[in-house]
Formats: C-alpha cells, sequence, structure tokens
C-alpha cells in the first residue's frame, strides 16, 4: 500500500474531513477540536483505499525547553488506523514516513501515546520519556505529572535523546497539552 505524504495546506478539504472523520471514530467521539487543531499545521501521512482513509498521522513542530535550550520537536499527532484495517502493518507504514520527517527536520521526535497505541510505538523503538515532563504555561512552568509515563521520544537520525535527570518543557498550547 502506498503511503502519501502532505503538508497541511496540500491534503485538501475533502481529505481533511476524512482523516477527522476517521479520528472521531477511532477515539470514540474523545478526539476534540483542540486535538484536531494540534493535527493540522504540519506534514501529514495517510493511505487510502477504494473506502477512504485508511490510516493518518502527522508531525507538527513544538518547542521543548531542555537544560536552558530550545529544541526544535517533531511532536506526532492524530495516529490512527481504521478499524477494519487493524494489525495490518498500516499504522508502521504511517510512522515509517512520520520518522522520516523527524529524521530530515528535528533534533527528537515526541508523541502522547494511548494505551492502545504503546506497544507500536515501543516496537519501534520510541523510549518512555523517563524524566519530569513540564509544559511553560501562562501562569509559568507547571508539571505534567499525570502524563509521565505516556510521553514516548526518538531521536533524530544521527542524535542523541535528552537527558532524564533534567526536566523537559513543552510549549503550552490549548486543550491537552501533550
Amino acid at each position: 500500500m502506498t503511503v502519501r505524504i502532505a503538508p497541511t495546506h496540500d491534503v485538501g478539504a475533502d481529505r481533511l474531513r476524512s482523516v477527522r472523520d476517521l479520528l472521531d471514530a477511532a477515539f470514540d467521539g474523545d478526539f476534540s477540536d483542540d486535538d484536531w487543531d494540534h493535527t493540522l499545521g504540519g506534514v501529514h501521512a495517510w493511505t487510502e483505499d477504494e473506502q477512504g482513509i485508511t490510516a493518518h498521522g502527522a508531525v507538527v513542530m513544538r518547542r521543548a525547553l531542555h537544560r536552558g535550550r530550545s529544541h526544535r520537536v517533531g511532536y506526532v499527532e492524530g495516529v490512527a488506523v481504521r478499524a477494519d484495517r487493524r494489525r495490518q502493518g498500516l499504522g508502521g507504514l504511517v510512522m515509517a514516513e512520520l520518522e522520516r520527517v523527524i529524521d530530515g527536520a528535528y533534533v527528537f521526535g515526541a508523541l502522547g501515546a494511548s494505551d492502545d497505541g504503546a506497544a507500536l510505538y515501543r516496537a519501534r523503538g520510541w523510549q518512555v520519556w523517563q524524566g519530569r515532563l513540564e509544559v511553560m504555561g501562562p501562569e509559568g512552568i507547571v508539571r505534567l505529572a499525570e502524563e509521565e509515563g505516556y510521553v514516548f521520544l526518538r531521536p533524530a537520525a544521527g542524535r542523541e535523546l535528552p537527558d532524564p535527570a533534567a526536566a523537559l518543557v513543552f510549549d503550552w498550547r490549548d486543550g491537552d497539552v501533550m
């Protein structure tokens, strides 16, 4: 199956509506407008068949502070596979393209994993961040203890992951920060 890849502005309105429908179904209605907003503005990878979108993921740029340095992070969003096409390798195909984007444009990749998605990411070499997670919020830096253990990182090709002895402080965004 061919994986297509394009920036948000080249995906097209009809296809984006189909992606949103896939994400709404895959997350059982727990995919908010803020979650959708987080998925837009980067690079999308998807597969489709005669019935429509079968799998999707996107990588968007975020900033993360670590030991006083701001890093360009490829943050993976909106990963889902249509129910009738799960366990056929489509999630891995989409992730391979997103990882290629991360390798070419970012210092490392990051994502917040659901319990269902964690196995895919672990199998692809993503690692649970073992350090403290924080966000630079409107009121200053806030710890995200409830997100610790659910955020995975992957170094870009030829790079190393940040040292978990120091906090990783992500940029603020509305809705679920991670």
